[in-house]
């Protein structure tokens, strides 16, 4: 029986042996309750099933994640969020089950996800007691997606409606519907338990007759998902002792809080409240809370499904590689897919899979020269360690490292065959050999990973690159096996990497930053380096001459014997590389190319094959330098290559197909791509989650910033989640899974996401740009408000406001590409699919068709942009009328490039104010804010005249005056750091809230099997003091502490920046500064 087949016969008894079962499911998410009917979701669908247990019957079966069921109060209609028309929206269904009914149109959302940590759109919340009304969150008109507001929809799905409050989260009604009782904040699907930063919430009720807001928790800790029942308002709290979501219960009456539950293992997460109990879920199970008796039963639920989502299959993974290389005669091309190992034919035969293991990460895997073995990375063992298998696939793979402990980088075979090199996450480089399997270490860095290391051609010597710990400059090392000495060949000026040998061992090749030719800005007298890297050679020993040293013909009547060449009995050379060190460093020797960013540098005679990116390449360019014509070709645009070890043939990889060529001289021809069709697995999902989930829970093991890992048993986490493993049946309850067990580190920055999903087709919808209201009286859709564009900014167009168009605010829109819109509940059911696509309105003043004009208008896919250029004209109106036009404003809504542009944008023109107002609420992060920071920090110097100017402070882009700073609970990650910083250097007091508190930085996730993303938090930041860790899990605290009025800022006043107005004013009438005229000018008679 072949590997092949006993995987599958295994697969197909392990599913048939667990469908078999009739035990309690778990991973049971999302319920709700009424009377005694419980609707859940469960991989994706809505199931039903008696308050007393038993077998679940499912309601739907659609492609996409029905979830955040919601019973009306007559228990008759079910709404809940789901995505069958692909987009994510509300629907309602009957509470038996039956067919869908669609009640929302919004906006596609690029994060619109169950499975992303600012959660999905559109989401169900409650009902109103009226039968007729549902409360949904949307981010259909938010431009920051931290914040979504709560919106209105009856069961005809009319235009959606906003509840009175600017933003809001979970939210339950008054009896009434009088009044609401609210969390402000959402951020139940961050992966951060026991959070105690600026977004941390409580529970407030506000009144809908007097706008007036309260306080009901006030506690540091998460008080979430109120949930009003008579004259109670049940929460989860985090509260001490316990530190976990445990149900809590606030009497309006009386206004004591008491504590119901106790729970010490798990969160309760998502609860609901029925007519005489409140749902939820408890370690995957759901637990129902009597109202009356104050008692919580598990219910027992069965789930008896196909589920083929989750069986073993047969899948397709030419779309998956995430490595690749190329058989050392070129005959076959090696490649790493979806966790397993292939070799496919340059032109006939079979593609092999070599390693057949599901659940199984085998990566990185490498030919041999000798071309009899494949080396690869696997964590068959349950951690990483190195296995060779034969090359045709035959026989098991050998393991040759055991005892690992972290995660291993890419693999390089030796040329000769017999060892293996490798770094790792613990900064180490090491090597095995095969036959011994002895580890070697040959270095280790203190400062960082060590990520560029090659072989010499004669096995003996390594060259790599590590940063300078005294100077922090990367330099490139060599190291003799024959030693087990390391040294620099590199100085300590220019940063050096990608060091590779030369095939006959007379040059070492590197990269190096030496080019110094600065940009200048446009806005300022500021630069940037760009492209400063070159190709460069050390001649390894003073025998060899310069391959550009001066050339001069002669007749020659002997020929001196190469010390470093032997002849071997069949001819071939044999290669012996020889190095002197001594004043090695000043043997560098550069290649005459133009400055730019090189790498992937692969030597072969007197030829140099590399790659470059420049800033002016738009793609990848392969090249080829010859050191005997000295001479630069350019071969092709190309993602990567890899050239056989009998040096005739090159794998190219170019937009994702590859080929075996040639070793080419001149520009590429691909020619016929690889057939990959052959790449296929045979898939168990249940075996590959379980291996995604030990990997995640590996990776945050060596990654994580703290080595005490918070003080939290890290293998006891692991030990706690495994269990629900085996009812995982979608990837996003898989993804749930790793965030509970990683959101038990308690801090910011700890994602997961992605992964092979069922995705259904997304649908969008076209906007206008518009505010739009549906008239009571004639049915037609009336223009309430044109989001103000920039019709030359793509970005910014708006489509009411096109040249041509000419609609006015007050006018109708009285039929959609002739399709009456009075007929119509919702105007954008006839703009769905009409993204980019031109549409005809007929308009008129009034609300009939007499005098109405037909315009022709293009709908965009997304108004966020809109809004927030509308919010911030508006403040910077306020600004300059409150101020009588002496202070500026700038909003920065991120510290990525956007952010950037809009302080570019918004900074300079602003540079003769008398004061500035810099506004980071609601900033994402990113990275930029000590550029921004330091061009606020500017001092003036002197001032600067010349003649028929006026007088200007110098250096140039000072604003020469006072500031303030805005921040909120959603200054986030680097709009935490801008926040600190600001208050750090003094530049002025900060007015707003506690900021969000997540400063523990991550980088690009490592692959999982199936494309997931793991980030792990891995730099941290602690005061100059050395005496305490600074920001994470707390915020900045502002000097001014000012909470926005919900009912006020829903009517457009901002108390925030209000205050930061009168704050402002107030500093300039002690420290408005103005430049003063030059004195006389000199007489130097």
């Amino acid at each position: 029986m072949n590997k092949l087949t006993l995987f599958i016969l295994t697969a197909i008894i392990t599913v048939f042996s667990s469908s078999s079962r009739a035990d309690e499911t778990r991973l049971l998410r999302f319920p709700t309750i009424h009377d005694n009917q419980v609707v859940f979701t469960y991989a994706g669908d809505l199931y039903t099933v008696s308050a007393k247990g038993g077998v679940a019957r499912r309601l739907t079966s659609d492609e996409g994640f029905e979830m955040f069921a919601r019973f009306s109060p007559d228990g008759k209609t079910i709404a809940f969020t789901g995505q069958y028309d692909g987009n994510t929206e509300v629907y309602v269904m009957p509470a038996e089950g039956g067919t869908p009914s669609r009640l929302t149109i919004t906006a596609t959302l690029d994060r619109d996800d169950v499975a992303d940590r600012m959660g999905p759109n559109n989401i169900t919340m409650t009902w109103l007691h009226d039968n007729k009304t549902i409360v949904f969150r949307s981010r259909m008109k938010s431009f920051n997606s931290f914040k979504g507001s709560l919106f209105k929809v009856n069961i005809d799905g009319d235009m959606p409606r906003q509840i009175p409050v600017p933003f809001g989260g979970f939210c339950s009604f008054a009896p009434d519907d009088g009044k609401m009782a609210y969390n402000r904040v959402f951020r139940e699907f961050r992966t951060w338990k026991r959070y105690r930063g600026g977004m941390a919430d409580d529970v407030w009720i506000f009144d809908f007759t007097t706008k007036k807001l309260e306080n009901i928790t006030n506690n540091p800790a998460q008080d979430i998902i109120p949930m009003w029942a008579g004259d109670k308002i049940y929460f989860l709290s985090d509260r001490e002792p316990e530190k976990r979501m445990n149900l809590f219960v606030y009497d309006l009456n009386s206004k004591e809080t008491r504590q119901l539950t106790h729970y010490t293992d798990y969160d309760i997460k998502f609860p609901s409240l029925g007519n005489n109990a409140i749902v939820y879920e408890y370690g995957g199970y759901i637990y129902k809370f009597d109202l009356a008796s104050e008692k919580a039963q598990k219910i027992p639920i069965t789930i008896l499904q196909d589920f083929p989502n989750s069986r073993p299959h047969f899948k397709k993974v030419e779309k998956n590689i995430a490595n690749y290389g190329i058989a050392p005669d070129g005959k076959r091309a090696l490649f790493g897919a979806h966790g397993d190992v292939f070799t496919a034919p340059a032109k006939h035969g079979i593609t092999r899979n070599l390693t057949h293991s599901p659940g199984v990460h085998d990566r990185n895997s490498q030919w041999s020269p000798d071309g009899k073995w494949i080396a690869f990375i696997s964590d068959q063992s349950g951690e990483d360690e190195i296995y060779i298998v034969h090359h045709d696939g035959s026989g098991v793979p050998m393991q040759i490292t055991s005892g690992a402990e972290t995660y291993k980088y890419q693999i390089l075979w030796s040329p000769d065959s017999k060892k293996i090199l490798w770094s790792d996450r613990r900064q180490r480089l090491r090597y095995v050999d095969i036959r011994t399997k002895i580890i070697t270490e040959v270095d280790r860095s203190p400062v960082w990973e060590l990520h560029n290391y090659n072989w010499a051609p004669d096995s003996k010597w390594i060259a790599y690159s590590k940063a300078d710990e005294k100077v922090l400059v990367w330099r490139v090392y060599l190291y003799s096996l024959d030693t087990k000495q390391s040294s620099p060949v590199t100085d300590t000026w220019y940063d050096a990497s990608d060091a590779v040998f030369g095939s006959e061992g007379k040059y070492l090749f590197f990269t190096s930053s030496r080019d110094f030719s600065p940009t200048y800005s446009r806005v300022e007298s500021n630069h940037a380096y760009l492209d400063m890297n070159r190709i460069y050679l050390i001649t390894l020993n003073k025998d060899v001459a310069s391959p550009f040293a001066p050339k001069n013909d002669e007749v020659q009547t002997g020929k001196k014997p190469e010390e470093r060449k032997e002849k071997k009995k069949n001819g071939e050379k044999k290669i012996n590389v020889k190095v002197d060190l001594d004043n090695i460093v000043n043997r560098v020797v550069q290649l005459p190319i133009k400055p730019a960013n090189y790498f992937s540098i692969t030597p072969i005679g007197a030829k140099v094959y590399y790659l470059r990116r420049g800033s002016k390449d738009e793609k990848s360019q392969l090249l080829l330098y010859n050191l005997n014509e000295q001479k630069e070709t350019e071969l092709g645009a190309v993602n990567g290559y890899e050239i056989s070890t009998d040096q005739k043939k090159m794998l190219v990889n170019q937009n994702s197909k590859y080929a075996i060529i040639d070793l080419p001289s001149a520009k590429i021809k691909l020619g016929k791509p690889l057939e990959l069709s052959g790449l296929q697995l045979w898939r168990n999902p249940h075996a590959e989650w379980k291996q995604i989930f030990n990997e995640s829970w590996r990776q945050m093991r060596e990654f994580f910033y703290a080595p005490n890992m918070h003080g939290v048993d890290w293998p006891a986490m692991r030990e706690k989640y495994k269990p629900l493993l085996p009812y995982v049946n979608h990837r996003n309850d898989l993804t749930y899974i790793i965030g509970e067990m990683i959101g038990e580190l308690n801090v910011g920055h700890a994602y997961v996401a992605g992964g092979d999903r069922p995705q259904p087709p997304r649908i969008k919808t076209g906007l206008l740009g518009a505010v739009l209201s549906k008239d009571p009286q004639s049915g037609y859709f009336k223009i309430d408000k044109i989001l103000q564009g920039q019709n030359w900014n793509k970005k910014l167009v708006s489509p009411l406001q096109a040249i041509g168009v000419e609609a006015e605010e007050g006018d109708y829109i009285l039929a959609v590409d002739g399709q009456p819109t009075k007929n119509l509940h919702n105007i954008y059911s006839a703009l769905v699919n009409k993204v980019g696509k031109q549409v005809k309105l007929t308009l008129n003043t009034k609300p009939h068709m007499q005098g109405q004009r037909e315009v022709t208008v293009i709908p965009i896919a997304d108004e966020s942009s809109l809004y927030y250029y509308n919010w911030v004209q508006n403040n910077i109106k306020k600004v300059n009328a409150a101020t009588g036009g002496k202070v500026g404003y700038i909003h920065i809504p991120d510290m990525g490039n956007r952010g950037l542009n809009e302080f570019i944008k918004h900074y300079y023109p602003q540079l003769t104010k008398k004061a500035l107002i810099i506004d980071v609420r609601g900033n994402g992060g990113g990275f930029v804010s000590p550029q921004i920071i330091e061009r606020l920090r500017r001092e003036i110097a002197m001032i600067t005249i010349a003649r028929n100017t006026i007088p200007r402070p110098e250096p140039n882009g000072l604003l020469y005056g006072p500031m303030v700073a805005l921040a909120d609970e959603y200054s986030a990650s680097d709009g935490d750091i801008f926040t600190y910083r600001f208050k750090k250097y003094n530049l002025g007091k900060v007015v707003g809230k506690r900021t969000w508190g997540g400063v523990v930085g991550i980088r690009g996730p490592l692959p999982l099997i199936d494309g997931g993303q793991l980030y792990k938090p891995e730099f941290s930041r602690y005061n100059v003091e050395g005496d305490k860790w600074i920001m994470e899990g707390v915020g900045v605290e502002p000097d001014i502490y000012v909470d926005n009025d919900p009912a006020k800022e829903y009517a457009g006043i901002d108390e925030q920046l209000n205050k930061a107005i009168e704050v402002i004013l107030e500093e300039l009438k002690t420290k408005e500064k103005s430049v003063p005229p030059p004195p006389p000018y000199p007489d130097k008679r």
